[in-house]
This record gives C-alpha cells, sequence and structure tokens, in this order.
C-alpha cells in the first residue's frame, strides 16, 4: 500500500462517526450532552445550587424529620410513624383542617383558574391600551398590600359595617351581625375574598399566553372546518397554550392549598370554633408555636403529597385539552 493511501486510510479512522441515540443507553447519551452543552450548565450552576440547598434538602429534611420527635433544643428521637398515627387516629383539629382546606382547595382553585382565565381571555380581545387599563384593574388587588382589609370594614361586626347599616336600614336584620366570628359566615366569606385575590400571577400569565398565539392558526382551522369561537378555543387556542395552562394550574394549587394568611387577618387566628382553620393553620401552630418540628413535618409532609396528587391529577386534565 503506498504512502499516500495509508495516510488517507489513517484519516478516514481518525474521523469520529455519529451516534445515534438508540445505540447508546440513556445515561451515556445525557454523559454526552453535559459535555457537548456544558457551559450553559455553567450558567445554571449557580440556581441549582441555590435550588437545591434551599427547596431540595429542606424538603428532603422535612421528610426526615416527620419520623422523629424533635423540639430543636434535644437531640431527635426516632419514633417510627407514630407521628401519623397521632394525626390520623388523635388528632381531631388535624381532621377539622383537612376538611376546611380540601373544601377551600376544591373551590378556590378550580373558580379561580377558569376566572383568571375567562377574564383574561376577554381582555385579549380589547384594544392595546384599554386592555392595559382593565389589566390593571383585575390585578389591583394583589398589587395592594393588605388591601383584603377593605373587607374587615365592609362586614365589620358593628352598626358601622357597611353592609350592617344596610341591612339595618332595610329592616332584614335588628341587630348587627359578627360576620368574621360567626362559624355560619366565616367560611364563605374567606371563599368570596380569596376569590377576589385570586387575580395574580396566573391571570397575567394567560394574557401573555394568548399574546403569544399564532394567528395563522386560526385561519387554517378555519379552512379545516373550525366554525366558531368554541372551536377556536379547544382545538387551537387552549392546546397552544399548555405551558401557561400548567404554570398557571400550579399556581392555583399552591395558592388553594396554602390558603390562610387573609383568614388570619379577617378572623382571628385560631377562628371561631375553628370554623377556617386549615391545614396550614395547624403547620404553622406546631412548628412555629409549639416547636413540635417532627410532628409539623409529618403534616408538611401530608400537604406535600397531596399538592403532588392535585398537581398530577391536574396534568392528566390537560393532556385532554383539544381531543
Amino acid at each position: 500500500m503506498s504512502a499516500k493511501a495509508k495516510v488517507k486510510t489513517r484519516s478516514n479512522e481518525d474521523v469520529k462517526k455519529p451516534v445515534a441515540r438508540k445505540d447508546i443507553s440513556k445515561a451515556a447519551w445525557t454523559l454526552k450532552e453535559m459535555k457537548k452543552n456544558w457551559v450553559a450548565y455553567v450558567m445554571l450552576a449557580p440556581y441549582y445550587i441555590v435550588f437545591l440547598v434551599f427547596t431540595i434538602v429542606p424538603v428532603l429534611v422535612s421528610l426526615v424529620l416527620s419520623f422523629f420527635e424533635f423540639n430543636m433544643l434535644e437531640p431527635a428521637v426516632p419514633v417510627g410513624i407514630d407521628n401519623y398515627i397521632r394525626l390520623f387516629l388523635a388528632d381531631d383539629l388535624f381532621i377539622t383542617s383537612c376538611k376546611n382546606t380540601l373544601i377551600f382547595a376544591s373551590i378556590i382553585g378550580p373558580v379561580s383558574y377558569i376566572l383568571s382565565f375567562c377574564i383574561a381571555w376577554f381582555i385579549n380581545e380589547l384594544g392595546p391600551k384599554l386592555r392595559a387599563v382593565v389589566t390593571l384593574i383585575f390585578y389591583a388587588p394583589n398589587i395592594g398590600g393588605s388591601v383584603y382589609l377593605i373587607w374587615a370594614t365592609l362586614f365589620s361586626s358593628d352598626s358601622y359595617g357597611y353592609v350592617n347599616g344596610m341591612l339595618l336600614d332595610l329592616g332584614v336584620i335588628t341587630k348587627p351581625i359578627a360576620f368574621f366570628t360567626d362559624p355560619d359566615y366565616i367560611m364563605p366569606l374567606c371563599i368570596v375574598v380569596a376569590l377576589w385575590l385570586s387575580l395574580g400571577t396566573a391571570f397575567l400569565n394567560f394574557i401573555a399566553g394568548l399574546q403569544v398565539v399564532d394567528r395563522s392558526l386560526y385561519e387554517a382551522g378555519a379552512v379545516d372546518g373550525i366554525s366558531n369561537r368554541w372551536q377556536e378555543l379547544w382545538y387551537i387556542t387552549l392546546p397552544y397554550m399548555k405551558p401557561q395552562l400548567l404554570f398557571g394550574a400550579v399556581l392555583a394549587i399552591t395558592q388553594s392549598f396554602g390558603f390562610g394568611a387573609v383568614v388570619n387577618d379577617l378572623c382571628g387566628n385560631p377562628s371561631t370554633d375553628y370554623a377556617a382553620w386549615t391545614i396550614m393553620h395547624h403547620l404553622g401552630d406546631y412548628g412555629g408555636a409549639r416547636f413540635e418540628i417532627g410532628y409539623a413535618s409529618a403534616i408538611a409532609t401530608i400537604l406535600f403529597v397531596v399538592m403532588i396528587g392535585a398537581n398530577g391529577l391536574v396534568k392528566k386534565l390537560l393532556s385532554k385539552v383539544g381531543q
């Protein structure tokens, strides 16, 4: 073989052939892609480190502590599943908090989610200037700090409360109603206030998602037989917005299951007869007041599992959109 042929053969052998995804394992493929895109991973490293230290690690530590008796002053004592047995079999207040939380979540979550999208869909049809003004009006309660306390004035328990004053003038009632201390009114009023505050980040997320829908899809849909706005919504708009829909769903789940701060300001802590006592209140009571960290960790773990389950259910429902 000539020298020229040998050089050509050697150069052909040195050329790396492309590797198909199916020819190597998933781990090897992942490692190959990480080496290829190492600059991107370096840029993302600060965020991932912070996320790991302040989110993943605390969740894992809380999960471990749920199997211990720990008060932050003495060494942790392993108790197995005693904390969970105590939660479900010996803690009646926890069962009450679960019932109230499920009521809040089953109403506030879906209603606020649908309400946010419907209003965003309506606003999206307006002109740019009018859209900005209307968006600010609906979003204002979320940027107004403790603006929800105006409800405490509207439903004040004395005759100076606007609702009581109006009802007294109309002769509907003969004495003022203590709305935020009466168990019959606490839950409905808290739900109304929560829905009033629900047009937050998810609402803006839906507006942004509607703005980026490719308009040419509607023309293509009309050619394919889509004849009205509802069909456009189901077959074009919603499938195109699946990332925004999922993000809004996660926010709605977090908001509905983590509801509690507004109840504290309007009804006190605890509310009368624990009428609005939620899992967040129970968690704060044992974790922040009694310092029973192991027991509080068990409560947090139950809440975490329920929220993960709700998130999985929502993802499954969203996968049906457009079908």
